[in-house]
């Protein structure tokens, strides 16, 4: 099975593109971020006529998340336990979900696309409510993987986090002064990696970007940031084969300012050229 992880920066400007690359590079999964559409504005047929089917959670021209499949979905969902909301000027429990999260199981993995508030800057209300944001999913993760140990399970997505220094090629990115690099934010990664998930890319890859900004000529000057992850519970983790960071998505027309990331699991799956037996 091969699962990857894409932040699209609008579908609907992208779907093409994305839809290509996935059948080009034969991917069963792929989880989407940051879609920016209503499910009923989605680019529903591209996929379907790809061979796909799709679960999708967005709200309005903002966030949204998605799983594209060529196995059946089931047992989705569009919150986990505990996920905080968030309305600026508005304080307290009771604050609206954004679409920022969608889970599902797609040949007996569970899969999580998740889009991690950014954070903003480091006096805004939305850098608390990123902080929270990962409390909670972090707890979420050491209570399935300690539930349901078997399963394969992996958080996918863009985590807005350069956790260490070498993920960190923006000289405009700087820790103390930015969001993404502080250090608040790299411990709640560091966390949720000890909450029964672990990096499943680095160990394959240990250097690459993953994100440029548009501006400046970051992409040409290779002034990135590693901030879109797989994190896979020890059975997902044991499963892995390869991984790949595709960097050549950043180039051409009218890419993403993000890059798939892409995992190959063998899962046990039958083998095909076994002799028959009657």
């Amino acid at each position: 099975m091969r699962i990857a992880t894409w932040n699209v920066n609008s579908i609907r400007a992208r779907s093409g593109r994305v839809v290509d690359w996935m059948v080009r590079e034969d991917v069963d999964v792929l989880a989407m971020q940051e879609i920016k559409c209503k499910p009923e504005q989605f680019p529903v047929e591209a996929f379907e006529e790809a061979g796909y089917e799709l679960a999708i959670h967005g709200l309005n021209q903002w966030n949204g998340v998605a799983i594209a499949s060529r196995t059946p979905i089931g047992e989705v969902e569009t919150s986990f336990p505990g996920m905080p909301g968030f309305l600026k000027g508005l304080e307290g429990p009771d604050q609206p979900q954004e679409a920022r999260a969608i889970g599902a199981t797609v040949g007996g993995v569970r899969v999580w696309s998740l889009y991690v508030p950014n954070g903003r800057s480091l006096g805004d209300p939305h850098y608390t409510y990123k902080l929270d944001w990962l409390a909670a999913l972090t707890e979420y993760a050491r209570a399935e993987t300690s539930a349901r140990p078997e399963v394969p399970f992996a958080l996918m997505g863009d985590f807005n986090i350069a956790p260490l220094d070498e993920d960190n090629g923006d000289p405009a990115v700087v820790e103390g002064l930015t969001t993404h690099v502080s250090p608040a934010e790299r411990q709640a990664f560091f966390t949720l990696e000890n909450a029964g998930v672990t990096d499943v890319v680095r160990p394959r890859i240990p250097e690459g970007y993953t994100y440029w900004d548009y501006k400046q000529l970051k992409f040409p000057r290779n002034e990135g940031l590693r901030i879109d992850f797989i994190l896979g519970s020890a059975a997902f983790a044991e499963a892995v084969t390869d991984a790949s960071i595709h960097r050549n998505e950043r180039k051409g027309d009218a890419p993403s300012d993000h890059v798939p990331v892409l995992v190959e699991l063998a899962l046990g799956e039958d083998d095909d050229d076994r002799p028959m037996i009657f």
